[in-house]
């Protein structure tokens, strides 16, 4: 048989095709009415896609940029701030704070899992000026408590900014940033909206605003007040990825248009769209003898961490998927690789897609006699279980 790769990856995830053909097409200069007009459009859905009515900013980097301009642009050397880590991307802001020379105090569980609020409260102090956290840690699948957390604040009168990395937490997870009282929230191009990684965004309040009118690290190309100022006039401070703006404009007018026009209903679809997917996965994994990573009640949407049978080298099924159907998913990161593999829900994946990766994940299984006794259509009735009782 022939082989169709498909990415099966929390990102770069699916391109949707209306994008890669506004990307084509997008043969225009950054200073000129037409982009103007795209840019300041682009500005305005992604508030709408976030769920806020607070200044959006695009960056023209990986999700990391906006992670870095967060420190960057909130934070003096020597302030006090906390992290929230239970994973690769937790440990990333604690180091990004300490090479701004931060005084990082961190709140961290093991993989696989979430810290608990009664922790959150003990480490934060009175001089604690920002938290920094993910909404989804994709590289176990486990979802953290951003609302509990933003009301953990509230509660406690701390002046500390909540700063969120929600790259695989936006399209996956419901949100309602303003009314938390989320800061900073962070998002990736090549994650839900479906195309080419490239662009970061992030909706910052105006408590953040005026925060980094008195802070004194060093910021240039990242500098989100320049940035502010260039953006109500349509425009960027510094060259921007035209093409990659021109591919959200199209992806967002896509989520639009799942919701006759409706780009907020639009993204609540894409988030149960994604819940969805992962319930499919979850009781397919589950039905066919294996583990689930993320403890229950803390699972992403974004991706399903799924532990091998005991002795049995994750590699193997990540390698067998590829090999036999290029279905590419990812193996463990850092200390967890060889000990699960990931399957990814994010953005521009369906019910068909569901149903064949967990198909292809029934073949390699048996083929290679992972899990003795399993049979053909385990894990495919109990997803389609799922989604027939989830669409009722």
């Amino acid at each position: 048989m022939i082989r169709k790769t498909r990415l099966f990856t929390p990102g770069p995830t699916p391109l949707l095709p209306a994008a890669q053909f506004a990307m084509a097409a997008a043969d225009i200069h950054h200073r000129t009415p037409e982009f103007r007009a795209l840019f300041t459009k682009v500005l305005t859905q992604l508030k709408d896609f976030i769920g806020t009515k607070n200044d959006v900013i695009v960056l023209s980097s990986s999700g990391s940029g906006a992670m870095e301009a967060s420190v960057s642009n909130l934070t003096s050397p020597g302030d006090r701030v906390l992290v929230i880590t239970a994973g690769k991307f937790g440990e990333r802001w604690t180091g990004i704070a300490k090479a701004f020379n931060l005084e990082v105090d961190v709140v961290s569980a093991p993989y696989g899992s979430t810290v608990s609020l009664d922790e959150v409260k003990a480490a934060l102090k009175l001089e604690t000026r920002v938290v920094f956290m993910q909404a989804t840690e994709s590289s176990t699948g486990v979802r953290h408590d951003v609302k509990g957390v933003a009301e953990l604040l509230k509660k406690e009168k701390s002046e500390a900014l909540l700063v969120v990395d929600a790259i695989t937490g936006l399209g996956t997870t419901h949100f309602d940033v303003d009314a938390w009282g989320v800061d900073v929230i962070i998002g990736g191009s090549q994650k839900a909206v479906m195309i080419p990684p490239g662009l970061a965004y992030l909706a910052v309040s105006e408590r953040a605003w005026q925060r980094m009118e008195g802070s004194y690290n060093p910021r240039y190309y990242f500098d989100l007040r320049k940035e502010r100022k260039n953006a109500a006039k349509g425009e960027s401070a510094y060259t921007p990825s035209v093409a990659l703006i021109a591919a959200m404009g199209a992806a967002l007018d896509y989520i639009a248009g799942q919701a006759d026009g409706d780009l907020k209903a639009g993204r609540t679809k894409l988030v149960d769209n994604a819940e969805t997917c992962a319930a499919m996965t979850r009781a397919a994994a589950t039905a066919m003898g294996l583990k689930l990573f993320a403890p229950k009640g803390s699972e992403a949407a974004a991706a399903t961490a799924i532990l091998p049978p005991e002795g049995v080298d994750s590699g193997l099924i990540v390698k067998g998927l590829k090999q036999k159907f290029a279905a590419i998913v990812t193996d463990g990161q850092g200390e967890m690789k060889g000990s699960l593999f990931r399957i990814a829900h994010i953005g521009f994946f369906d019910y068909l897609d569901t149903i064949a990766i967990i198909g292809a994940l029934e073949q390699v299984l048996i083929a290679n006699n992972i899990i003795s006794g399993l049979q053909f259509g385990t894990g495919l009735i109990a997803a389609q279980k799922v989604f027939a009782e989830t669409t009722k």
